[in-house]
């Protein structure tokens, strides 16, 4: 597995790459987005760890890059503990996690290892249903390109993964926990706001009047239910 390191504190980058390679991952680093967006257009990575603070502009403007160049890496964001609205726009534009500065070196393990669990489950349940219908919308889980009418929508690798497991428990119950735990691989005593957010999402994306939803439903004190009508 091939991880790229977007970060220009070049300790807290070797701290990382050094972890990493022990753990038997291939490393790169690069520390601006000039030398980031040269080796996305070059290599293919299968995650990427992203600080938004970079000497050059907002790591921001680095996902979409990442994700229209490799659209299957997953990507994990490096925020100050006080930065809630890089963390929203991070996810909002298609990352996968985020993770707050400063961080025990196990936790970025355990994230990393979640997104790459995320890509072998979704694979191999993407291949029993490649494509799903409800309502005007058409998912193919295959490609991430669907319809919603005739509007056509690109869903990141995270949103495909979060919609899939919903569809396969239609019409049941899924409480935040679960979904952190098997949804994001990630201990659910985190404090995130993710869930929720690729929840509003979907909502965006698939329901005709996103503040009342119709297939995505919030259930009080239990969680979130998908329901094809």
């Amino acid at each position: 597995m091939k991880i790229l390191i977007v970060e220009d504190n070049l300790n807290l980058a070797d701290d990382i790459r050094q972890f990493l390679t022990d753990s038997n991952f291939i490393v790169e680093h690069a520390e601006n987005l000039k030398y980031a967006e040269e080796k996305i257009a070059l290599y293919k990575y299968d995650a990427a760890i992203l600080d938004l603070g970079l000497p050059d502009g907002n790591g921001l403007n680095l996902i979409s890059k990442i994700k229209k160049n490799l659209p299957e890496c997953g990507i994990l964001i490096l925020t100050a503990k006080d930065a809630v609205e890089d963390k929203v726009k991070g996810l909002e534009k298609g990352a996968d996690d985020y993770l707050t500065k400063p961080f025990h070196l196990q936790e970025l393990m355990l994230r990393v290892n979640g997104m790459l669990k995320r890509k072998s489950w979704y694979k191999s349940s993407s291949e029993k249903q490649p494509v799903f219908k409800f309502g005007d919308n058409e998912i193919n889980f295959e490609t991430l390109n669907c319809l919603h009418g005739e509007e056509e929508i690109r869903l990141t690798p995270q949103e495909a993964m979060l919609l899939k497991y919903l569809v396969e428990r239609n019409g049941k119950i899924v409480s935040r926990k679960e979904l952190l735990e098997n949804v994001w691989h990630l201990n659910p005593d985190i404090e995130t706001r993710t869930v929720d957010i690729f929840i509003a999402r979907l909502r965006k994306y698939f329901e005709s009047d996103p503040a009342n939803p119709v297939y995505f439903k919030s259930i009080r004190g239990a969680g979130y239910m998908f329901e094809e009508k």
